[in-house]
């Protein structure tokens, strides 16, 4: 699924209008049916009281039609038309009259002496400011948005919160509208997978309003939001007459005393991820517990306590290098010499990417497409601080193509760059925020490169199961209970989700549940 800029959708719109052959009056017609639709499922007719706030531009225009057939099917509903300017969009003035001719008058409020009352449990719809927001609201509007989100009441958004900025960051974050839920058109907005915007943004879904698809493709947008049925295709089904020499042979650096574990949890993702072979280069003091632990896995050592020589005999299609590994001196000075001397494909992790942090002339001597999956403070050793999170992906992505990397940006939406073009991921929940989580995705995507994958299909499809595991996972333990090993138990369960068709719809697959950074 793209996920496209405003004027992109500006553009999809028009070309749907044009293509179908309707007014954009009853695009937004049928646009904003469907949110009533969606939202009459769920109240089936209760006596909620429902304030829905209409801006005077075509997001106000679908707080109309929303408000309308809420009236014809019996609710108590107010609708308010916020009147910030004198201006009004066609289509707005349209479903303003539509409304009086029932004989319901929408309220006007042009000063914060006329806000309404608004209880805790009462319901607003949030029609107010829409998708092309260029300037932050101000003056009663702003105070507005203020006395709403003070009732703490459950605000459904209609299709972006409003004072939020789509495609930039939001300069006044005291005049953005905190949404319960938002039913976002068509696609998902940028703001709403970056988590400077947690505090607006918690659930939200796709409704498809029947956009030319033809054309959002022809438009190549550069920011993804993978689903299952964009990751499944990047799936390699195994041959009948293949053997364990065929899916690679993937080798794991890392580890030092009381680090083990690091390495073990990667090596077991590598093997579970279907590597054909596994060695983890460790410590001699780990060697008892990777021979004990996961036995299908070989093991070569360095030093007692710490890698130090990286002097390696394994003939490996891919390393994977960096977790728990820790960064004294002669570890760097050894990892230093193997950076400067490997050719083969990477995946960099934790004390690798610190080592590289510190020594960034390194950078020059990794191989196209390394893999680099840091967590939010080691990316900001990588690239410096940034103003916001839109500034940190124009400095990720600038970065990627310097040094030729893939980057995989752990978070509640991870997001892999490569080149000039981001793919944020669907799966996952606050249950991958514990302990050794980054371990098991750095063996997930070094095993696929080993198999064959592109570093780049490697990321996304590992990013996408490693996330799928605690999703399916939360149906049968909590958020607290599960701990890294669970990735690899679900792992199997992530794998056969993504073999199997099924009739789940769009909104389904694409509703997001507030995850936290993993």
């Amino acid at each position: 699924m793209f996920v496209l800029s405003p004027k992109q959708i500006a553009e999809a719109d028009k070309t749907t209008i044009k293509n179908l052959n309707i007014s954009s009056d009853e695009l937004m017609e049928h646009a904003a049916t469907l949110c009533f639709q969606w939202l009459h499922k769920r109240l089936q007719g209760q006596n909620i009281k429902i304030h829905v706030f209409c801006g005077i531009g075509n997001n106000g225009g679908d707080g109309l039609v929303i408000a309308r057939h809420l009236h014809n099917h019996g609710y108590n509903v107010s609708c308010y038309v916020v009147n910030f300017s004198h201006k009004r969009s066609d289509e707005f003035l349209t479903n303003y009259h539509r409304l009086k001719e029932m004989g319901e008058w929408p309220t006007v409020i042009s000063h914060e002496k006329e806000f309404p009352e608004v209880n805790f449990e009462d319901i607003v719809i949030d029609a107010i400011f829409g998708n092309g927001l260029n300037r932050p609201p101000t003056g009663f509007t702003k105070k507005l948005i203020q006395y709403i989100n003070s009732t703490k009441v459950f605000t459904l958004a209609i299709d972006t919160p409003s004072g939020l900025f789509s495609n930039s960051s939001s300069p006044d974050k005291e005049a953005i509208l905190k949404a319960g839920h938002i039913l976002s058109f068509q696609c998902p907005k940028l703001a709403f997978l970056l988590p400077e915007n947690k505090k607006f943004v918690n659930t939200w879904e796709i409704i498809d309003i029947g956009l030319d698809q033809e054309f959002i493709k022809s438009l190549n947008a550069k920011v993804h939001f993978t689903l299952k049925q964009d990751v499944s295709p990047l799936y390699k089904h195994r041959a009948k007459w293949s053997h364990k020499g065929t899916y690679g042979h993937t080798l794991i650096i890392g580890g030092s005393f009381g680090k083990i574990g690091a390495t073990l949890l990667a090596s077991k993702a590598a093997l579970k991820a279907g590597s054909g072979l596994v060695t983890a280069y460790i410590p001699k003091c780990g060697y008892p517990i990777l021979q004990t632990a996961i036995p299908e896995v070989m093991v070569e050592v360095d030093d007692d306590t710490f890698l130090n020589y990286f002097n390696y005999k394994t003939h490996a299609s891919v390393i994977g290098i960096g977790m728990g590994m820790g960064t004294v001196e002669k570890t760097a000075l050894g990892f230093e010499k193997f950076i400067k001397e490997n050719k083969l494909p990477l995946v960099i992790d934790a004390d690798g990417i610190n080592l590289l942090a510190k020594n960034k002339d390194l950078l020059s001597f990794l191989p196209k497409d390394t893999v680099l999956t840091p967590h939010p403070k080691e990316l900001e050793r990588l690239l410096g601080t940034w103003e916001n999170d839109f500034d940190k992906l124009e400095k990720a992505k600038q970065f990627a193509s310097k040094y030729h990397l893939v980057l995989v940006l752990k978070d509640a939406h991870t997001a892999i760059v490569y080149k000039n073009q981001l793919f944020f991921n669907s799966t996952g929940n606050p249950a991958l925020a514990t302990a050794g989580s980054g371990d098991v995705l750095t063996g997930i995507i070094t095993g696929f490169i080993a198999q064959g994958y592109t570093a780049k299909d490697a990321a996304i499809l590992g990013v996408y199961l490693h996330g799928k595991t605690a999703d399916i996972a939360i149906r049968e333990m909590g958020h607290e209970t599960f701990i890294a090993s669970n990735i690899l138990d679900f792992l199997p369960d992530a794998f056969l989700d993504l073999l199997t068709e099924d009739d789940e719809s769009t909104n389904e697959d694409t509703e997001d549940t507030d995850t936290s950074s993993k």
